[in-house]
């Protein structure tokens, strides 16, 4: 399933995650601070500005003054959320940005080309190229949608400000911020549809390899029950599903690693919990205690279903071959073998959808009070008005983006059900082709057919 497209697969992920973490690590460690010496965005119109020292002093001063209660410490932040920045800070941050996206193609280019030289592979292109551009074209969409939560705070700070004091808004002011959003999410678009394009000639390119690898091995697997729908339909269904659930996992953990600061720093507004007093960064405690209990909760609840999935597929397979075999011998497919056949189909239907019935009485009821769960977490912060409104929804958007992110094994169980089924399957034909014991359940179908 990997050998057959990724270059030595257990050293290829290994590596990529030390090495992700070593480029992680150096950039808050050093990277982040050798922009104005190392990058090359002045050609680009994303040069750093000259320092200003204009008011450094009256700011230092402003910002050394502690706040003399909790109502001004709230003022004060709302009015650092709601202030305009200077030409130089936005300068500045664009700078930033574009440093990032220097450093992170550097890392990208070193790992790809390290693989692509010392370890030279069939598919190589798309396994290694192909994965570095998939998840470097992800981070970006993260990125822009973290350009969208900022726009809601700044968006909702507005209209909070035009229906407070009329006439403080002007129209054209209203129109630009709306402008800003259809630019972002312009690119939002055009980036989805490439990538999603891209995605799925990267998965077939998958699921070739993987038929091809099988076929090369085919006298070793053909005497495997379903061998054809293995070759078939398994590969082309594994392939189907990682289009979806890996560039979901990739998506979940760049979401995870972007927003989660965000959420960080947000909880600074939010000193208690309800319940619980005062905790310390109370959202990400929320959200990180909800998401681990539902994930527990939702995998006890579902403890049997990958089992059921894979029996579920060798009676189709059993059922399915009776019929083939029909189609050319009269003397098959008769009952009562057929008949016993599809009574083995419908038993195990039966039991998936009595297993599904409690799962999903699980599965929806968490998800349904998770949507309350922000706002029960910061209506200590509410009736005190320790934010403003964009605040407040930059908050429910962080959470729920950090949230949805540690809930990924919870969004997706039924796909990653599925999948672990037709790994099943697959690993069948690894055994056969190493020369190993079938699994158990492919056992015991061979010693009931002799």
């Amino acid at each position: 399933m990997f050998q057959s497209f990724f270059p030595n697969p257990r050293a290829f992920f290994a590596s990529f995650a030390i090495w992700a973490l070593g480029c992680v690590i150096v950039w808050f460690t050093l990277a982040q601070h050798l922009g104005p010496q190392l990058s090359v965005g002045g050609l680009f119109g994303f040069g750093y500005p000259e320092a200003v020292a204009t008011d450094a002093t009256a700011g230092g001063e402003a910002a050394g003054e502690a706040p003399a209660n909790a109502a001004e410490a709230a003022a004060a932040r709302r009015a650092e959320q709601t202030r305009e920045r200077t030409p130089a800070e936005l300068a500045t941050q664009s700078a930033d940005s574009f440093w990032f996206y220097q450093y992170t193609a550097i890392c990208y280019a070193l790992f790809v080309g390290f693989w692509m030289m010392f370890a030279p592979h069939r598919w190589r292109w798309w396994s290694v190229a192909g994965s570095a551009v998939i998840i470097f074209v992800t981070w970006f969409q993260v990125q822009l949608d973290v350009m969208i939560n900022a726009w809601f705070g700044t968006f909702y700070d507005m209209i909070q400000n035009a229906l407070g004091n009329p006439n403080s808004v002007t129209l054209p002011d209203y129109y630009a911020q709306l402008l800003t959003f259809g630019k972002i999410a312009l690119t939002y678009i055009t980036v989805v549809v490439l990538i999603n394009f891209f995605v799925s000639h990267y998965v077939f390119r998958w699921r070739t390899a993987m038929n091809n690898y099988y076929m090369s091995m085919w006298d070793r697997v053909r005497h495997i029950e379903g061998a054809s729908q293995r070759v078939q339909e398994d590969t082309m269904r594994f392939a189907s599903i990682m289009e979806g659930l890996g560039v979901s996992l990739v998506r979940a953990v760049m979401t995870l690693i972007a927003f989660l600061p965000i959420l960080w720093g947000l909880s600074a507004y939010v000193k208690a919990l309800p319940f619980i007093g005062e905790v310390p960064q109370a959202l990400v405690f929320v959200a990180i205690v909800w998401s681990i209990f539902g994930t527990g909760l939702l995998a006890l609840a579902g403890i049997r279903l990958p089992g059921l999935e894979f029996r579920n597929q060798r009676v189709e397979a059993a059922y399915r071959k009776e019929l083939v075999y029909g189609e050319d011998r009269p003397e098959r497919a008769q009952p009562p073998t057929v008949r016993e056949l599809f009574d083995d189909v419908r038993q195990n239907y039966f039991r998936l959808y009595f297993n599904y019935l409690y799962f999903n009485v699980v599965r929806y009821a968490y998800l349904q009070v998770g949507v309350l769960v922000p706002y029960i977490a910061l209506a200590p912060t509410i009736v005190a008005a320790g934010f403003t409104l964009g605040v407040m929804q930059q908050i429910i958007r962080a959470f729920s983006q950090v949230e949805n992110s540690f809930q990924y094994l919870i969004n997706s169980w039924t796909t990653i059900v599925e999948l672990m089924s037709i790994y099943k399957r697959l690993a069948a034909f690894e055994a056969a082709i190493r020369d190993q014991p079938l699994p158990s359940i492919d056992q015991e179908y061979m010693e009931t057919a002799q």
